[in-house]
C-alpha cells in the first residue's frame, strides 16, 4: 500500500506543465528553449540530443519531459528516451510500467518497436529505461546503442535523451558522442558554478558538441522559469 501511495505522489509531483498549461509563460518559455536550439544548429539539423546537470535534483528530467512535449506540439515526430539507467524518472512522469525499454533493448530482448510506448500526447512516443541493469555504462556505450539510435532516427523528427547527471557517472558523456548535440540543467541558487563549470568541462573531454545551457527556477515564487543560454 505505501509503494502503491508512493507511486501517485511521484505522479503528482512530476507534472507537465507544457500539456497541462501549454499557454502558460513557463510553458512559452520552453517553446522559447526550443526555438533557440533550432538557431544553434541552423548549418546543420538538429535530430538528436542529450540533456544532463551536474547534480540531482536540478530538473533535468522535468525539463526533457517538458522539451519533449513543445517540441511534440510543434507537429514533429518525437522520441523521448530515458537513458539514466540508475535512478529512471520517465515512467514516473508518464504514468507507465517500467518492464520493458532500453535496457532491454540493449541486451536484445525486444526491439526498438516493442520498446516504445505512445503517450497520451500527440507526436510524442516513450521509451522507458527498463529494469535497471548492473552495468549501464557497458550497455550505454554499445554497438547496440548505436544501432537503435540510427534505427530511431528513420522514424522520428527528434530523439531525446534523458540522462544522468554528469560529475556522477559518465554515462552522459558516453552517450554524447552518439548525439548532435548535449544540454546542460542548472538550477538557480542550488548547482554550484564550479560544479556547472566542471560539468561543462566533463562534456567537453569528449568533444561533446554542448548547444546551450537552461537555467531553472529563476525568480518565482510560485512557478518554475526557465532560460535558455547558448554557448
Amino acid at each position: 500500500m505505501a509503494r502503491k501511495k508512493q507511486f501517485k505522489t511521484n505522479n503528482k509531483m512530476r507534472h507537465l506543465i507544457t500539456k497541462l498549461s501549454p499557454r502558460s509563460p513557463i510553458s512559452e518559455q520552453y517553446r522559447t528553449i526550443r526555438t533557440n536550439l533550432q538557431f544553434a544548429s541552423v548549418d546543420e539539423e538538429l535530430h538528436t540530443m542529450l540533456l544532463t546537470s551536474a547534480g540531482p535534483t536540478e530538473g533535468k528530467s522535468l525539463t526533457t519531459a517538458n522539451l519533449s512535449v513543445v517540441y511534440a506540439q510543434q507537429g514533429k515526430r518525437v522520441l523521448l528516451i530515458d537513458a539514466d539507467l540508475r535512478k529512471p524518472t520517465i515512467h514516473y512522469t508518464f504514468r507507465l510500467d517500467n518492464l520493458k525499454g532500453l535496457s532491454n533493448i540493449l541486451v536484445g530482448d525486444v526491439s526498438l518497436k516493442e520498446a516504445v510506448a505512445a503517450s497520451d500526447i500527440e507526436n510524442l512516443d516513450l521509451i522507458s529505461s527498463g529494469p535497471i541493469p548492473p552495468n549501464p555504462s557497458e550497455l550505454l556505450s554499445s554497438k547496440r546503442m548505436q544501432q537503435m539510435i540510427a534505427d530511431a532516427r528513420e522514424s522520428y523528427d527528434v530523439i531525446i535523451f534523458d540522462t544522468p547527471p554528469v560529475l556522477a557517472v559518465t554515462d552522459a558523456q558516453i552517450i554524447s558522442n552518439f548525439v548532435d548535440g548535449s544540454i546542460l540543467v542548472v538550477r538557480s541558487k542550488s548547482t554550484e558554478f564550479e560544479a556547472a563549470q566542471k560539468a561543462i568541462e566533463a562534456l567537453q573531454s569528449v568533444q561533446a558538441k554542448i548547444l546551450g545551457t537552461v537555467l531553472n527556477d529563476r525568480g518565482k515564487k510560485e512557478a518554475n522559469y526557465y532560460y535558455y543560454y547558448g554557448n
